[in-house]
């Protein structure tokens, strides 16, 4: 299992898998082959279905500047290790191609293809929650600090720098108005959200400001705008959601937070490495449901919780997620994606309830509910998954 900066990490929307692992596989095409007259570039699957609301082509050709693209869209085109393929050409002055690439864009800004997957190192020796709830258990350690023994010393600094720019983002986007560009016409409400919370009494107005948090990452993310995957750009709004309202409105201070986020990131790179973050892969319970996961996580660790209540939380995040579509209406990661990251912040918080209040005692495992939450991602058609060729993406055709 790699390191957990794979999950956190700056990026810029509205997709990682859409936007930035194309803008990085282009950029690694482009240094291969500098001098190249032209590039041509054929997109499959996924990717060309949906490319063109989630700025595929001007992600890849930014990375190629100024080396001009043409772009090819295969959306019938479906490869079988990965639906987001890519096959990149570099084309010379004579018109002959010098060079070629075939790379998938599996989730989360990765990439991989058929020989290895790239950037992939062993950095934890488990890959499964129950061996390492096993190891800390035995050795009395948590699960941040089974974190810090496998990481590099810098990590706590990395997630520091993460957090605040997680932070940055929701106040920005809670002072953001206008049209959201993409063609839908689809106001930021953020603003809106946040203004009217103060007019609740206060049971009420701390979830209100949850789900201002959420709108105003996810609608940066929309925009194009910097935000920190968590683990992907489409499902960047929970985590900081729950975060942000339990510094504001709970009192936790930054160190314990940052803790939080590593354990956070723990869980989702277990399900990274034995399922998927990848919407086009496995639908929104790959990434929504990935990202419910890691904001129970965090607020149960924040609020106390023992590795088991921790892990319990984290099961039923995934649990109360499976079989959760990929369906964005034109493409964009606007309809249902921003509404429904401000609602599995919301219940990431009840989860996180439910699993206090428990001895963490439970019958499913969250590595069984992450095993089969892959059988039902590949189980589910194609149309649902990130194709907007079914579901709610069919209304934008009325």
């Amino acid at each position: 299992m790699d390191s957990i900066k794979l999950i956190l990490k700056k990026g810029y929307g509205p997709s990682s898998s859409h936007t930035l692992g194309p803008h990085k596989a282009s950029t690694i095409f482009h240094q291969r082959n500098p001098k190249a007259a032209k590039y041509r570039v054929t997109l499959y699957g996924s990717l060309a279905a949906t490319g063109k609301g989630h700025r595929t082509d001007v992600a890849i050709q930014a990375a190629a500047d100024p080396i001009p693209v043409e772009i090819i869209w295969r959306a019938d085109i479906v490869p079988t290790f990965h639906t987001n393929g890519m096959f990149f050409e570099a084309i010379d002055n004579n018109g002959m191609v010098s060079d070629s690439w075939t790379i998938y864009s599996v989730g989360g800004g990765l990439l991989a293809n058929e020989e290895s997957p790239l950037e992939e190192k062993t950095v934890y020796k488990h890959s499964h929650i129950t061996e390492i709830l096993d190891y800390i258990e035995k050795n009395g350690l948590t699960f941040w600090e089974y974190v810090a023994m496998h990481e590099e010393k810098d990590i706590w600094d990395y997630l520091r720098d993460m957090w605040e720019t997680m932070q940055k983002t929701i106040e920005e986007g809670i002072n953001a108005e206008g049209v959201i560009p993409g063609g839908l016409h689809l106001r930021s409400k953020a603003r809106q959200y946040y203004v009217r919370a103060s007019s609740y009494k206060p049971s009420l107005q701390s979830r209100c400001l949850v789900i201002a948090y959420a709108l105003a990452t996810s609608e940066r993310n929309a925009v194009g705008s910097t935000i920190v995957t968590a683990p992907t750009c489409g499902a960047s709004g929970v985590l900081p959601a729950v975060l942000y309202h339990l510094k504001k409105n709970h009192g936790f201070n930054d160190t314990d937070i940052i803790r939080a986020m590593a354990t956070a990131a723990l869980f989702a790179n277990v399900i990274k490495t034995n399922a998927s973050i990848s919407g086009a892969e496995v639908g929104c319970q790959g990434e929504v449901g990935s990202a419910c996961v890691m904001a129970a996580v965090a607020a149960n660790q924040l609020f106390g919780g023992s590795p088991q209540q921790i892990e319990y939380a984290a099961e039923m995040a995934m649990e109360h997620n499976l079989g959760l579509t990929c369906d964005p209406m034109c493409g964009l990661v606007q309809i249902p994606c921003i509404e429904r990251n401000a609602m599995a912040a919301l219940r990431a918080l009840d989860i996180n309830l439910y699993a206090m209040m428990s001895d963490g005692k439970h019958i499913i495992t969250f590595d069984k509910v992450v095993e089969t939450m892959k059988k039902t991602g590949h189980d589910l058609p194609s149309l649902y998954k990130e194709t907007s060729m079914g579901g709610l993406a069919l209304l934008a055709e009325k």
